[in-house]
């Protein structure tokens, strides 16, 4: 035999050797890990509740007279949650701003919070140059920061005074909520929240405190707790002479 082949076929020998002892313990390992896996999965969040679909219809029912005034657990829940820096400067980010309101008939008084009203018809989606500011099957509003070009039509747009300009680099960001400067944002119903199935920050914060003043569900669902009740009660949408028909409804407005 050549010698230059003998090598050859010893080399590859030792190289099939090598091989089969690296991916034994790669198999003895997996075996082992299945074996030790619990039988239950750990606590944490739920999994995803599945792909977007328009037989959803994400929205929220405020209800104002639970609303106490000078109260700011949601506003706090949610700068908490999405990395918000929770000052109130005229350029920072405020994704959702308690709002006082005085009948001048009766001297009423109430407190609410107004926050991106996910329309169905939503005129910062009209607007965009880029697509950017776009809505999803199920309700939600949302903007895609990579072709946000930062032209703020959306911000002049929104008769709620809802979105946001970045002004500043941004610092402490979550995973999930990217932020940038020179971007537009707005209150995005906490959708990384719901697509794991669970509720925006503001709902449970608002229920921890005891208060319960915000209900989130499906509007489409008719056995859901928020059409149950806002076939039950008077509910307000903000401007809906506007007609663009909010995913966000107000009680005893």
């Amino acid at each position: 035999m050549n010698p230059v082949d003998k090598r050859r076929r010893d080399f590859l020998g030792q190289a099939a050797v090598a091989a089969g002892a690296m991916i034994a313990p790669g198999v003895f390992l997996y075996d082992y890990a299945k074996a030790a896996a619990p039988a239950t999965p750990p606590a944490g969040p739920p999994a995803t509740s599945g792909p977007v679909s328009a037989k959803v219809r994400w929205g929220m029912l405020i209800d104002t007279t639970k609303c106490a005034s000078g109260c700011r657990e949601c506003v706090d829940a949610c700068n908490r949650e999405n990395g918000l820096p929770g000052t109130t400067r005229p350029t920072d980010s405020q994704w959702i701003r308690k709002v006082d309101l005085k009948d001048l008939r009766s001297g009423a008084t109430l407190s609410a919070p107004v926050m991106c009203q996910h329309c169905a018809e939503p005129p910062c989606v009209d607007v965009c140059p880029t697509g950017a500011s776009f809505k999803r099957a199920d309700g939600i509003v949302l903007v895609d920061r990579h072709t946000c070009i930062g032209c703020r039509y959306c911000m002049m747009a929104c008769p709620y005074k809802a979105r946001s300009f970045v002004h500043e680099p941004t610092t402490g960001q979550k995973t999930e909520v990217p932020r940038g400067k020179g971007c537009v944002e707005a209150c995005t119903l906490c959708v990384q929240r719901v697509d794991r199935g669970g509720r925006p920050a503001c709902a449970e914060s608002c229920e921890a405190a005891g208060h319960g003043a915000i209900l989130f569900g499906d509007l489409n669902d008719p056995q859901s707790e928020i059409s149950k009740r806002i076939r039950s009660v008077a509910t307000t949408q903000l401007r809906a002479d506007l007609r663009t028909d909010n995913g966000v409804r107000y009680q005893g407005l």
